[in-house]
């Protein structure tokens, strides 16, 4: 595959280093906030007295199996909405779109990370939005698995994550008022574990909260949909950050932009910005 990744935009100093201040608001932080403020605040947003039973995703099986008993009897349930394929880009093409999004300006987010928005700028809370275009020829490998044959991206998010910044995300759901059924998920650079959590569950296996762990293989495509995407919030761990890790997070539209919907011509409108594959970070 030739040019994955434009190489349009603002060069910038330095490969995933500590920048002066950080983008942490309210109860998020960080290694370098904590640390000029002396504040200690769990990265995670959990609190040590939440009980939580603890299950690891096996791809093959698309179980969620007890962690530490893999063996015959092992407690699990099945775990739906979650597709990973490993290897799903070489490593000279992992260091060709790391390489080219360096190119383009790192703005500070929360919690020690660093973003690219490609896409519409959305304002959730009042649920208006603006258009810019943004350009990934990954997308044609992505349709070639069946999960994602007719998948159309309107959105891609790359977050840049260090171990020196103390790096996370909170658990969190992605809105679904303009975002629709697939998150797309490319890792670059190291392996990690998106965990997923849920307050309660039906699972008679499971007492209090439930956390399940879907290790992410470096240059691994993750999908998720249906009940892990909008029951489960998924999130990342500060200490589940080995090295630098960078990822692509591609979005759809929700029905409500698609033909049929209340907001047909805007989502009409966006999915022609985005599928001409233009654009730089907003």
């Amino acid at each position: 595959m030739s040019s994955l990744v434009p190489g349009i935009g603002v060069p910038m100093a330095g490969e995933g280093g500590v920048e002066p201040g950080c983008g942490c608001k309210g109860i998020r932080s960080c290694l370098i906030c904590e640390k000029q403020n002396e504040r200690k605040i769990n990265a995670n947003g959990q609190t040590p007295q939440q009980t939580r039973s603890r299950f690891v995703y096996e791809p093959a099986s698309g179980l969620a199996v007890a962690s530490g008993e893999l063996d015959a009897g092992r407690r699990s349930f099945p775990f739906p909405g979650v597709f990973l394929c490993e290897d799903f880009v070489s490593e000279e093409e992992e260091r060709e779109m790391v390489q080219q999004m360096d190119l383009d300006e790192w703005k500070q987010s929360q919690s020690g990370r660093r973003k690219q928005d490609y896409g519409p700028k959305v304002n959730f809370k009042k649920r208006r939005l603006k258009a810019a275009g943004f350009s990934r020829l990954v997308v044609r490998r992505m349709k070639e698995q069946p999960v994602l044959k007719d998948f159309q991206p309107v959105e891609q998010c790359n977050l840049d994550y260090h171990p020196r910044r103390g790096s996370s995300i909170d658990p969190h759901l992605d809105d679904s008022w303009l975002w629709g059924e697939r998150l797309v998920t490319l890792n670059l650079l190291s392996d990690t574990v998106l965990t997923m959590s849920r307050a309660g569950t039906a699972e008679p296996l499971c007492t209090g909260g439930v956390e399940v762990s879907i290790p992410l293989p470096r240059r691994s495509l993750l999908v998720l949909y249906g009940e892990a995407r909008f029951q489960w919030k998924h999130g990342i761990r500060r200490e589940d950050v080995a090295d630098r890790r960078v990822c692509s997070t591609f979005r759809e539209l929700s029905a409500e932009f698609l033909p049929g919907g209340e907001q047909e011509g805007l989502g009409s409108e966006l999915l022609g910005i985005a599928l001409a594959f233009r654009g730089v970070p907003l």
